[in-house]
């Protein structure tokens, strides 16, 4: 009788966890160019961390972010809605503390993830509804949140005060001129306990990690490794003491190529410390890890993406809609589910992680999404259905609006002024470095592509993004 209660129970147990559904962790790089990672081709850093999972995993050559900054672009991830559509179509400031919300019925991929069981957590940035606001990360299906609510707050490594789920957890060592608590670094604790916690049940962590945004700063330690290495140096004359010290403008830094080169090295740190983690803890294999950036490379606080090639040779920068604004590098690792050292040419985008991930777990894929599955692609099984265009919007700089479709690619200037500003048109598969507007040799695909656009996009309920033209 006990023999047969014990094969019983093994049974059970077997079963259980042949039914547990994968662990995901979606690692988020803030600023980091498609050419910033040695695995897409940088040469003067190494990431031999996420080069593993490059190594051992997909990359993917042809993802885009949400949008070419950080807010809309998250809200492109969360809700698997493009810029056309999202409420935050925009980066805004809300006083003292904070961004534009979402609205309180906003369906998000960490409420699908509870919808399924899952734990889920957020540590790093949020930046889409300040505290106190219905859209606090706790409030939008995260069960737990540890790091900066507001994306201005986060341009400081040093900060006063971290959020440790609803609370301020003040950071002591750093007022007045102190450096004693480096935020990444207790970030990344929290990450680790949190795996650590829930290492027996399903759970779901958005690591949206602030490096290498600037301000450009790291641990003393980690700059002396990296000093002198990249000359001529870049240097940076910011904000260092004052009302304004650690409120919202970069320090200053004589030495922000070194700087640079230090937090990349410190991401790409954190990133092995996650994967060791998994693997001694057993749950490496029912983990699937995506890493990627929330736009490309930024131009602040002394930081040159040009000495670096962090937009890989790609046209543009952060704040643009060339490609080298929004394409961004990705990487998917699942030890025995995703085929190691393979790379797919899949055009995708951050809005398609929500219906993804429901595909992935079996739950049900939200209406009025924009986003398409590319499982099949990460598991090498099945059609990959793809995407008739792809569409952005940026609302600052006079506006911007691009749209992919197929290899042609269509980007447009001034919107916010001129409702008859031309629109440029691109061939990718000819002209990856989008240097040769060809849009006069071709009407009939700037045509195809302007109707595309009016049809895009709906009102946004928020009137600041609305261009002039599609307020009517």
């Amino acid at each position: 009788m006990k023999k047969l209660i014990i094969v019983t129970l093994i049974c059970l147990v077997q079963i259980c966890y042949a039914e547990r559904k994968p662990n995901v962790i979606y690692i988020l790089a803030d600023d980091l160019g498609y050419g910033d990672l040695s695995a897409f081709g940088q040469v003067r850093l190494e990431t031999p961390n996420i080069d593993s999972l490059a190594e051992k995993g997909m990359k993917f050559t042809q993802h885009y972010s949400g949008s070419t900054v950080c807010a809309p672009s998250r809200c492109a991830l969360l809700t698997g809605k493009h810029i056309g559509h999202a409420v935050v179509r925009g980066n805004t400031r809300i006083m003292p503390e904070g961004q534009e919300p979402m609205p309180a019925d906003t369906f998000t991929l960490a409420h699908m993830f509870k919808n399924a069981g899952y734990t889920t957590a957020l540590f790093g940035k949020w930046g889409l509804g300040g505290p106190g606001s219905v859209s606090e990360p706790l409030k939008m299906g995260f069960d737990r949140f540890y790091g900066y609510n507001c994306q201005r707050h986060a341009h400081h490594y040093y900060p006063y005060f971290l959020w440790n789920d609803h609370q301020r957890e003040m950071l002591w060592g750093n007022f007045g001129m102190e450096t004693e608590d480096y935020a990444p670094h207790l970030i990344q604790y929290q990450a680790l306990k949190f795996i650590e916690e829930n290492k027996d049940r399903p759970f779901f962590c958005y690591y949206a990690m602030i490096q290498p945004h600037a301000e450009m700063f790291a641990p003393e330690e980690y700059m002396k490794k990296h000093r002198g290495k990249y000359l001529p140096e870049s240097s940076y004359e910011g904000t260092d003491s004052g009302k304004d010290f650690r409120k919202f403008a970069y320090g200053s830094q004589p030495e922000a190529h070194a700087a640079f080169a230090a937090m990349v090295e410190i991401m790409d740190e954190d990133v092995g410390e996650l994967v060791a983690k998994l693997e001694d803890l057993g749950i490496a294999d029912d983990t699937l890890i995506i890493f990627t950036s929330d736009n490309g490379p930024h131009m602040e606080g002394g930081h040159n993406p040009d000495y670096f090639n962090s937009n890989g040779g790609l046209r543009g920068y952060k704040r643009d809609l060339y490609e080298g604004g929004i394409r961004v590098p990705m990487i998917a690792y699942w030890p025995g589910e995703i085929p190691g050292d393979t790379t797919t040419d899949h055009i995708s985008a951050f809005w398609d992680v929500l219906p993804t991930m429901t595909e992935l777990i079996g739950e049900p894929t939200p209406e009025g999404i924009d986003g398409i599955s590319f499982l099949p692609t990460l598991l090498q099984e099945g059609k990959q259905v793809e995407h008739q265009y792809l569409y952005w919007e940026f609302h600052e700089r006079k506006g911007r609006i691009a749209i992919r479709k197929g290899n042609w690619k269509g980007v447009r200037h001034n919107v916010a002024i001129n409702p008859d500003s031309p629109l440029e048109l691109y061939d990718l598969s000819k002209d990856l470095s989008e240097s040769i507007n060809i849009a006069d040799g071709h009407p009939e695909v700037v045509s195809e592509l302007k109707a595309l656009i009016r049809g895009a996009r709906t009102i946004s309920p928020i009137a600041k993004f609305n261009f002039p033209e599609f307020r009517k």
